[in-house]
């Protein structure tokens, strides 16, 4: 699902939207991986709700970090003439880029230490929690902030419908394959956010080496000043409640 949503959001972009190929191709990348802070945000939600989730879709969310980055490099490579980033490059740098590391070194460090692990970190990683997400989530406030005030150009009413629309066919894409898959109620939630959310992190650090030629503010006046906030205040509560009503 990551590595095909590139394709079907460059589409619905070019129709929408006036942007560069090669621009167009950099927002799909952003919408085809996830966004770990919406994620935790997810998390949280459940937790606050008693909704258990399966533990493994903490490695789905590490899973779909990369797909959509190669996505949207074959997308470039055929409407840019060749003006992107030699595949081996840009796999390396997907695959050894900071948050997929770290993802895929704490499940890792899970499996080696176990439930003993997990109680030794717990003061930290459960009780201080919701104070950190609380203290991140005003930091990534701020940079909503900068990030609208330099991209606001790009901010009109089509690129608005898009950054609202995709999370929401995403959603309801992921509640069909849950429901297939037989995931939980909390884990299809989880499910819908990760094809809902939008990347901010990871994929701009890879696309600057990719597509240098992209324009930066674009993805993530997108991703993070409107998709972002969206799946927060409104996405994340429409997921729990939809996932309980789809599967019980």
């Amino acid at each position: 699902m990551s590595f095909l949503t590139p394709f079907a959001a460059f589409g619905l972009l070019r129709l929408l939207s006036n942007f560069r190929p090669v621009d167009a191709a950099a927002v799909s990348a952003h919408y085809g991986s996830i966004s770990i802070v919406t994620f935790i945000a997810a998390t949280s939600a459940l937790g606050r709700q008693s909704v258990p989730y399966e533990g493994f879709m903490v490695g789905v969310a590490a899973a779909m970090e990369t797909p959509a980055i190669l996505a949207a490099l074959l997308i470039a490579q055929r409407s840019s003439n060749g003006t992107v980033s030699e595949p081996g490059e840009l796999w390396r740098h997907s695959f050894l880029n900071g948050s997929v590391v770290i993802l895929i070194g704490a499940l890792v460090i899970g499996v080696i230490t176990g439930q003993r692990g997990a109680m030794a970190l717990k003061p930290f990683v459960l009780d201080l929690f919701p104070g950190l997400l609380c203290l991140f989530l005003l930091d990534i406030g701020i940079l909503v902030g900068r990030g609208l005030e330099q991209g606001r150009k790009y901010l009109t009413a089509a690129a608005g419908l898009f950054a609202v629309l995709v999370p929401l066919c995403g959603a309801a894409a992921a509640a069909m394959l849950s429901y297939a898959i037989g995931l939980s109620p909390g884990g299809a939630a989880l499910f819908m956010t990760l094809a809902a959310s939008a990347s901010y992190i990871a994929v701009p650090a890879a696309l600057r080496l990719a597509m240098p030629q992209a324009n930066p503010s674009i993805g993530l006046t997108l991703s993070l000043g409107l998709t972002f906030p969206f799946n927060l205040v409104i996405g994340i509560p429409l997921y729990i409640w939809a996932a309980t009503q789809i599967i019980r």
